[in-house]
């Protein structure tokens, strides 16, 4: 089983990467927003926690989010391998990931990390949420206050997977066709 994270802040791409990735590679998408707008639609309890941050512009606490994914991944035991798009963002994430995935006997292979500006971003975002009807992208304020968590929280994950020899930083920036060549190429070499 190869599973792959893919990191970066909201808006740099980890989606539409995915989409081909996962095809590529054969691999399951696993997307946190996607995982959170299925429970926030059908109103589950974890959907209805995780709103509450959400809607004031905060990241999700860990364990509400481990325990959707976990949850996410348990659907898909015939997987060949997970594409992780989103999580973990913490290092508590992180350690939850390596400790379920050791228990299914399992690993993440690498972390790729799509690196963009945040001023280009942001504007990505805005323009986003014009048309996807997202309430997290349509105001400037609760985008930056994402970025400034993601900062905080998740700069120690470079560091943790620096440590295991499986994080790759990839240049966000370019077409899509560029951004996939790059992070094809961290994959290949695995």
């Amino acid at each position: 089983m190869t599973n792959i994270v893919l990191f970066g802040k909201p808006g740099a791409g980890k989606g539409t990467q995915a989409e081909f990735l996962k095809e590529k590679y054969k691999l399951t998408h696993i997307s946190t927003g996607d995982v959170f707008r299925f429970n926030l639609k059908n109103d589950t309890e974890l959907g209805k926690q995780a709103r509450v941050f959400m809607d004031a512009g905060d990241l999700v606490p860990d364990e509400l989010t481990t325990k959707m994914l976990i949850d996410e991944v348990n659907k898909h035991p015939e997987a060949n391998g997970i594409l992780f798009d989103g999580y973990p963002r913490t290092l508590s994430q992180a350690e939850a990931l390596d400790g379920f995935l050791t228990s299914i006997g399992s690993k993440v292979a690498a972390t790729i990390a799509l690196e963009a500006d945040d001023e280009l971003l942001v504007q990505r975002l805005l323009e986003r949420g014009k048309t996807s009807g997202r309430i997290d992208d349509q105001d400037e304020e609760k985008i930056r206050n994402r970025y400034q968590e993601y900062n905080e929280k998740t700069a120690p994950l470079m560091d943790y997977y620096q440590a295991q020899g499986k994080f790759f930083a990839v240049n966000g920036i370019g077409t899509i066709a560029e951004i996939t060549q790059r992070v094809s190429a961290v994959i290949d070499n695995l």
